[in-house]
């Protein structure tokens, strides 16, 4: 930051603004300039609406001190003076200047990125806040939204326009993300979906819509149903089926790619989205990933688990079955390709997703697909039993490690004699997650499933290597009430 600072305060000098450290007084000369200049651009303008001659020379002044104005963001202490002083609402109202070559995005966009970097934002909190209430006051989203839909990417300096604006938004949402609700509202969501299915080259802003789209439904059930109702659901899906038989030609491309899958996933989390992606062929579409075996395998195997998890995937589970998933799921249940492992993906993170998706179906599906997921545990002398065991003891014995650890932990504190918090009680349940307890936690779940299931077969199998390998129906009990997925089932039914 102090080098540009330096970098900023250079240019001040060399233009002859100020000849010594900047203060607030400067700062406040510097912002009546610019008023004084704008008032003077906007007069002549009206007065001489089709006589360019007659404003150009005030267009190019008020050009020349909007760029000295970027030293006030190496001063965020002082960006009260911009609210004060009215230059925020002047700024504003240049976005929908009509000269977009000298002003829209080459001078104000570029102050309004500098003015909200999200480092200099924490410099000082209090001028953080005070400027983006004031932009928000004045509809900055919505402005520079029609600002960008006016902009030609086929010229650079536009593009950069637009790509520059983007930057302006993540700064605010990452300062403060309650924004993001109001922000899709004045026509971000539509423009991103909208620029996101253009039939254009992949370039550097396709991705940053991908970037500022999963921002946008973080956390965000609001968002996530206005998607949803602009058939954004239909545009995601679109947009992912390119990589069903061809992987990413870059690595920004395939960041894109996961961008979109986390915004399908985010999406997913709304009721409503999983009616979109039934009737949009999600389901059909992702089995389709995962038989090609593609890069994009392991984000659709999370789209899956997201759209079948919990009551509301019912629907989701039963069509599953359907389009034969099961005979795409269990030779994944059964073995962990390697070709996901060389994609980053953890052994972990896939058992995960497998065995929830497994786990879903045992808890959604009724009568004849209920009937068709437990017989696939009895086939080849109950193989996927022997595997959903040892996954069991697998996970089993590196939560018990890191519970031994714990303890250990516990018991030094204790010694010492330190308080046992929250935050550290937390720190700990996490460690737990990290060693596989969620895996865990869904492996009991099918186990206990599938022996209450009433196909002695299956019961028999369960108890039969539980035995083997010393286990014990107490130990799947414990866990069983810790979490029970959800679940109304009974985890004394292990017997």
């Amino acid at each position: 930051m102090a080098s540009r600072r330096e970098m900023l305060i250079e240019i001040l000098n060399y233009s002859g603004f100020i000849g010594g450290e900047l203060d607030e007084s400067s700062v406040k000369k510097m912002i009546l300039t610019f008023e004084k200049r704008s008032y003077k651009n906007q007069e002549l303008r009206i007065k001489f609406p089709d006589t360019p001659g007659r404003f150009m020379e005030t267009e190019l002044d008020l050009n020349d001190i909007i760029q000295e104005m970027h030293v006030i963001a190496t001063m965020p202490d002082l960006y009260h003076l911009l609210v004060e002083l009215n230059a925020v609402h002047s700024l504003l109202g240049l976005l929908s200047h009509e000269n977009t070559d000298i002003l829209s995005f080459k001078d104000v966009v570029d102050l309004l990125q500098e003015l909200t970097d999200i480092d200099t934002l924490h410099e000082s909190e209090e001028g953080a806040e005070v400027l983006i209430d004031s932009l928000l006051e004045g509809q900055v989203v919505a402005l520079l939204v029609q600002n960008m839909e006016r902009l030609d990417e086929q010229v650079k300096e536009e593009a950069d326009g637009v790509y520059n604006t983007l930057a302006i938004i993540e700064n605010m949402a990452e300062f403060r993300p309650g924004l993001c609700t109001e922000a899709a509202q004045q026509g971000l969501m539509q423009w991103l979906l909208k620029r996101i299915k253009a039939k254009i080259p992949f370039d550097a802003n396709k991705l940053y819509c991908s970037e500022i789209l999963a921002i946008l439904l973080q956390n965000n059930d609001s968002t996530r149903e206005l998607l949803g109702e602009l058939d954004g659901i239909d545009v995601l899906l679109q947009q992912l089926s390119v990589f069903k038989r061809h992987n990413p030609a870059t690595a920004e491309e395939q960041e894109m790619m996961e961008n979109l899958f986390d915004a399908l996933c985010s999406c997913l989390m709304l009721a409503a989205n999983r009616d979109r992606f039934l009737r949009g062929e999600g389901l059909q579409l992702m089995n389709l990933m995962l038989r090609e075996k593609k890069m994009s395998r392991t984000s659709a195997l999370k789209v899956l688990d997201h759209g079948m998890i919990g009551p509301e995937g019912s629907d989701d589970c039963h069509k599953f079955v359907d389009i034969l998933g099961l005979r795409t799921i269990f030779p994944l249940f059964m073995k962990t390709p390697k070709k996901m492992r060389k994609a980053g993906t953890v052994d972990k993170e896939h058992e995960e997703h497998v065995c929830s998706i497994i786990a879903s179906c045992l808890q959604n599906l009724k009568a004849q697909q209920r009937t068709r997921l437990l017989s696939k545990f009895t086939e080849n002398d109950c193989e996927k039993v022997d595997r959903l065991m040892e996954l069991h003891f697998k996970y089993l014995e590196a939560v018990q490690l890191a519970d031994k650890r714990i303890e250990g932990e516990k018991h030094d504190m204790v010694k010492r004699g330190e308080i046992l918090d929250d935050v550290m009680e937390d720190e700990f349940y996490l460690r737990r997650l990290d060693a596989g307890l969620f895996v865990l936690q869904l492996l009991c779940y099918i186990m206990v499933e599938i022996s209450n299931s009433g196909i002695s077969q299956l019961q028999q199998r369960v108890h039969q290597i539980l035995n083997l390998r010393g286990g014990s129906v107490k130990v799947v009990r414990h866990i069983m009430r810790e979490n029970v997925n959800g679940s109304e089932l009974d985890p004394d039914l292990l017997e």
